[in-house]
């Protein structure tokens, strides 16, 4: 009996752990993040808590607008961008994020093309992905194409070079979709009802 009644107090905390779990940490990143860009912000603008991440998302806001309306403010960008590509060390660091960041947000996105890759013959094994490169013909690779396999539960992936034939475009998931699909490692996505349901 006890056993019985232990079993289900552990049952319902950890079905309480399911659904408050999501919330919590999404509040801890939140308030973390907010704390920390309201230290930013001098002790005289700080009307508000939060005041510190409305002030960043403005001067982002207004650097992008300026960086896209204005000839001169896009001279000034490409001009520092070419100074900071030419130091040693920092080149890699810079390069590297500005790679990451405009391939998900920005005119040149290269995660808009999520794609079936078939990773295995035997046994038949495939993975969700995203086309990066439609053809390797400047690597001499004319029938091959590059594809990007994010890894699940991290921001991490890797790039594969694959036959066209290989890859099965995917129609029916938005880009966003399919990279909640891989990151979630599988489990967000379409729901598959069970007998019991």
């Amino acid at each position: 009996m006890v056993k019985k009644v232990f079993g289900q107090l552990l049952k319902f905390f950890f079905q309480g752990l399911v659904i408050l779990g999501p919330f919590a940490v999404t509040a801890y990143c939140v308030l973390f993040v907010i704390d920390n860009l309201d230290q930013v912000i001098p002790q005289q603008l700080k009307v508000f808590p939060g005041i510190g991440i409305i002030l960043v998302f403005f001067a982002i806001g207004v650097i992008g607008y300026l960086g896209e309306r204005f000839f001169l403010t896009k001279w000034l960008i490409h001009f520092i961008d070419s100074i900071i590509e030419r130091i040693p060390g920092v080149k890699f660091i810079y390069s590297s994020t500005k790679d990451v960041i405009s391939s998900f947000v920005g005119d040149k996105k290269k995660f808009s093309h999520p794609v079936w890759v078939k990773v295995s013959e035997a046994p038949e094994t495939w993975r969700i992905g995203f086309l990066t490169q439609s053809h390797m013909s400047y690597k001499n690779m004319e029938t091959m194409v590059a594809v990007y396999l994010p890894h699940s539960y991290a921001i991490s992936g890797w790039v594969i070079i694959t036959k066209i034939e290989n890859t099965i475009p995917i129609t029916d998931m938005s880009a966003s979709d399919a990279m909640k699909f891989a990151v979630s490692g599988g489990v967000t996505g379409h729901e598959i009802k069970t007998e019991e349901e």
